[in-house]
């Protein structure tokens, strides 16, 4: 038995219509309401496997056993849904957890699947390498090429068109509005990443997508201390098809990652704008530096999907990468010497990140179309002082050329 999560989106816990509230008060508030016993404002954590029936059969407020479904997590399905103005949400153990269920769902032996050319290396892996050998299909499309995306769902009869903007991690933005009309000519499910924005820069479903997927760990959760990953939904078929999956495979959220998911989103509002304005400072500052061939961030003016960007997005986002003039060595080299800019992989943590995805996130594609060039690392722009940020990557820079 799975726990009806239906027509969530725009009220909390104790049904207080919150649809025409502004984005900050459903974070805080949606599926949020205090603990009616002892009044706590913040809902308590059901540390639970099993809940006490009222003779057998006789579920209290619809809960049986854990993986079904538990308190907490819904109270974090009920947020998704109203940030992404979804009727049905539902949390997994990752991001990849939740990519995994939406394919079973929605795929079988002799479908096939569009995705950009240039997406996490962990999708790609995921349906190349597990659902391939299973009997579907893949290809990739320059996602930005309205035209050569067109024509590839129809020669391809497309079951799937994947599309993730801003893309990882070459940045480039996808006309979401575009290609749902594109992918649904074709019958095909329109499936957007909506990762990198968050639901406080853009909405996909609102634009036309069928499907939204999250990896909660990255700006949802936003304090680099929890994985998680998210399917948000309005159509009520497919809710009860991943429903089911959630249940019988079992992917699911635990309560206190639940928790802290929750407690991430009720900042993800002033974060993402932090987040914004210091990527953005940093990127005009860096642009045009003699050491840097090109700097990705949909922020520029000089960005390809510029002006897409700013009609599709609230703002820019956090995320930047950075093309080394010098090559691979360059880039290396450069990654290995910040300071606030920590090593690491992942992204959308209160705390700067740097990596070079050509072998870290992106190991997986390299040798294939979706390779990721060697000389590009990729930022993740924390909520830190920006003076001090900019000062770690002009000394990082300053260092090349030592």
């Amino acid at each position: 038995m799975t726990h009806d999560t239906s027509d969530i989106s725009g009220a909390d816990a104790h049904g207080i219509d919150l649809s025409s509230s502004d984005f900050a008060t459903r974070a805080i508030h949606a599926g949020q309401a205090f603990d009616p016993t002892t009044g706590s404002v913040v809902p308590p954590v059901y540390l639970t496997s099993t809940f006490v029936q009222d003779g057998i059969g006789g579920f209290r407020g619809g809960y049986e056993y854990a993986r079904s479904a538990n308190p907490t997590r819904d109270s974090l399905q009920e947020l998704l849904a109203a940030l992404e103005g979804g009727s049905h949400a539902y949390s997994f153990a990752s991001g990849l957890a939740a990519e995994d269920t939406l394919l079973r769902a929605v795929l079988k032996p002799g479908d096939h699947v569009v995705m950009g050319n240039d997406v996490y290396g962990g999708t790609h892996r995921l349906v190349n390498r597990v659902f391939v050998p299973w009997g579907v299909t893949l290809s990739t499309v320059e996602m930005t090429d309205l035209d050569a995306v067109r024509a590839e769902v129809a020669a391809t009869s497309a079951a799937v068109l994947w599309v993730e903007t801003p893309s990882n991690p070459m940045m480039k933005i996808s006309d979401i509005a575009a290609l749902a009309e594109i992918g649904h000519a074709a019958g095909a499910l329109v499936v957007v990443d909506n990762t990198f924005a968050s639901p406080y820069l853009q909405q996909p479903l609102s634009l036309g997508a069928d499907v939204v997927v999250h990896s909660t760990t990255k700006y949802l959760g936003g304090h680099s201390d929890v994985v998680g990953g998210a399917l948000v939904v309005n159509d009520a078929e497919l809710a009860e098809k991943i429903g089911f999956l959630q249940f019988g495979v079992g992917a699911i959220s635990g309560p206190m990652d639940a928790w802290l998911t929750v407690r991430g989103i009720k900042t993800l509002a002033v974060r993402v704008e932090r987040h914004s304005t210091n990527a953005l400072t940093i990127a005009e500052s860096l642009e045009g530096h003699p050491a840097l061939e090109a700097v990705h961030y949909p922020g520029l003016a000089s960005h390809p999907g510029h002006a897409l960007a700013a009609r599709q997005m609230r703002s820019f986002g956090g995320m930047i990468s950075l093309q080394f003039a010098a090559g691979p060595a360059a880039a290396r080299a450069f990654a290995e010497s910040t300071t606030l800019f920590q090593l690491a992989e992942s992204l959308g943590g209160v705390e700067s990140l740097i990596g070079y995805p050509t072998e870290m996130t992106h190991a997986s594609v390299r040798g294939t179309a979706l390779e990721v060039p060697e000389n590009l690392v990729r930022l993740s722009v924390g909520i830190e002082g920006v003076d001090d940020l900019l000062a770690d990557l002009r000394g990082a820079l300053a260092a090349l050329d030592s």
